[in-house]
């Protein structure tokens, strides 16, 4: 083709043989303004109507309310020389005992919580006792021994 004639379908012919033609650049698209959307007119209801009722007279309780009771009783107050015995049988054993024995007496009489506390107490400081007096024994024995071997 020459150069007078018309491209065909629209597409330029290349001018020489060995270079391939490039296509058009796109063009952007055009957009217009957004549009804002068209909502149909809302519907005017009519005010709602109030029916009159009667008023219902409603009897009266036959038993006033009763506030509910806990499921259990509280727990009755800890015995103050059972605590003591607990813990003075850890330091001086016969606190532990004399105080054990006075709080089991007055929880026998009173009714009062803390039997448990006392029967530690109370143990304790027996076994503590008893823990003494096998050290005293022995180091009496020692020390009767350790004269004795010295005597000749």
């Amino acid at each position: 083709m020459s150069q007078n004639q018309p491209p065909v379908n629209g597409a330029p012919e290349p001018q020489d043989p060995g270079q391939a033609t490039q296509p058009p650049a796109p063009q952007a698209p055009q957009y217009s303004a957004p549009q804002q959307p068209q909502y149909p007119a809302q519907q005017q209801y009519p005010a709602p109507q109030q029916q009159q009722y009667a008023q219902q007279q409603y009897a009266q309780p036959q038993q006033p309310y009763v506030a509910a009771q806990p499921a259990y009783a509280p727990a009755p107050p800890t015995n103050t020389l059972a605590i003591i015995a607990l813990v003075g049988a850890f330091f001086i054993s016969l606190v532990g005992v004399i105080c054990g024995h006075i709080a089991l007496k007055q929880i026998a009489r009173s009714g009062e919580g803390g039997r448990g506390l006392a029967l530690a107490g109370l143990i304790i400081g027996y076994v503590g006792i008893a823990v003494w007096v096998i050290i005293i024994v022995f180091y009496v024995f020692i020390i009767g021994v350790a004269i004795s071997a010295n005597s000749y």
